[in-house]
């Protein structure tokens, strides 16, 4: 079976000093937690609101609850490579 290390140069990397993936990982960090307060914010107003219930806005709550999904799952994963400075989750993940 061939892996990624049998392949040289298959993913070239730069070496980015540790202040990058600190400040990265802080503003992905402070994005995700805006996010899911915000789209949570969204969704309990659609929910209580009964005159927001309209089928124009079905859309924003689309995007709100797609956007919180996404702020759910992957803001956690990449703050979390970015304090470790690589992957995490191995080969398989």
């Amino acid at each position: 079976k061939m892996t990624v290390q049998d392949v040289p140069d298959a993913f070239p990397t730069v070496d980015v000093p540790d202040h990058a993936h600190y400040t990265i990982g802080i503003v992905i960090l402070v994005v995700g937690i805006t996010g899911t307060l915000g789209n949570s914010l969204v969704f309990y107003a659609f929910c209580r609101t009964r005159s927001l219930q309209t089928p124009a806005n079905m859309l924003i709550i689309n995007l709100a609850i797609s956007d919180l999904l996404m702020s759910i799952t992957q803001s956690p994963v990449f703050f979390t490579n970015s304090l470790h400075k690589r992957w995490i989750f191995g080969e398989k993940g």
